[in-house]
């Protein structure tokens, strides 16, 4: 049945076509998510080609304090009395014909998580997508200056030695689950292969990382045998990377974890096994998780 909130304006047809989703919100701390899908999206010939309706899926009007409300609420600018931008959740689809590549960017859901979902199963039809592709991110003890370990999932079984061949870890996460997951259970009934590749980012750190974005980049390119501009990618992760590692030094503290950090991923690399005393960083040394990050 047509998806009521599925707003189409072309429908180009494309042969077993890969949807790539990005979502705000709980899986996409240091806008890995979103980040990457845009930058995949860049200098290509990219036409929106429908929407899904924001109002029935998202939470304005949350109770509590001001400043858990504020969370929830669209953001406004006014200049000199007059609002110049109102920050309205988007859920837009873009086609690339040239790729065979349809892109999905938009927030996760707080509402009617199945009738999100089927929008975006309805969309896949229409276009002609075979696999999915879900990116996202979560805070963990990856130090930002080592490069960040990334986890996947998939729908079917068979699917998972694509992950392996591109160095990317089966997941074992036990714990809450993000919309992602609905897609990931629903899309073999769909006709649909998916797969979620998910980047641990540093748990100390927010805002926008490039590092983590160029990680999962440079991997897409290779699943998708897709080009990307790595040099403009790597210029500025080497340019965040350096900014951070000058920030951390003022901080001893901070800097001690991350050294901590450093070698504990230094040492799982060569496979030597720490000390049974040697303790891991607590949430206080990592900072808050990043991925309830907007």
């Amino acid at each position: 049945m047509p998806s009521e909130y599925l707003t189409i304006t072309s429908r180009p047809r494309l042969h077993d076509a890969t949807l790539l989703v990005a979502l705000s919100g709980w899986m996409d701390g240091g806008l890995v998510s979103t980040g990457t899908v845009r930058t995949l999206m860049e200098d290509r010939a990219v036409v929106e080609i429908a929407r899904v309706a924001a109002d029935p899926f998202y939470i304005y009007n949350f109770p509590g304090s001001m400043e858990i409300a504020a969370v929830f609420r669209p953001h406004v600018k006014y200049e000199d009395g007059f609002i110049t931008e109102l920050q309205t959740p988007d859920n837009v689809f873009h086609c690339d014909v040239e790729n065979n590549l349809l892109f999905f960017l938009g927030q996760e859901p707080n509402l009617k998580w199945q009738a999100f979902a089927d929008a975006i199963f309805e969309m896949a039809e229409v276009v002609g997508v075979k696999r999915i592709l879900f990116i996202g991110s979560f805070g963990g003890t990856v130090p930002h200056s080592r490069e960040p370990r990334l986890y996947g999932s998939v729908s079917h079984k068979r699917l998972r030695d694509q992950l392996r061949e591109h160095n990317v870890r089966l997941s074992d996460y036990e714990g809450p689950a993000g919309f992602s997951t609905l897609l990931l259970a629903q899309a073999p009934r769909h006709g649909l292969d998916m797969l979620s590749l998910v980047a641990e980012i540093p748990g100390y750190l927010q805002g926008l990382n490039p590092l983590s974005i160029e990680a999962v980049s440079r991997r897409l390119s290779a699943l998708l045998n897709l080009p990307v501009d790595v040099n403009r990618l790597r210029a500025a992760s080497n340019e965040w990377e350096a900014q951070v590692t000058e920030a951390v030094a003022h901080d001893k503290k901070l800097a001690a974890t991350v050294r901590k950090l450093e070698e504990q991923y230094d040492n799982e690399l060569i496979g030597v096994t720490p000390p049974e005393d040697e303790d891991e960083p607590d949430d206080e040394e990592l900072g808050e998780d990043e991925e309830d990050e907007e």
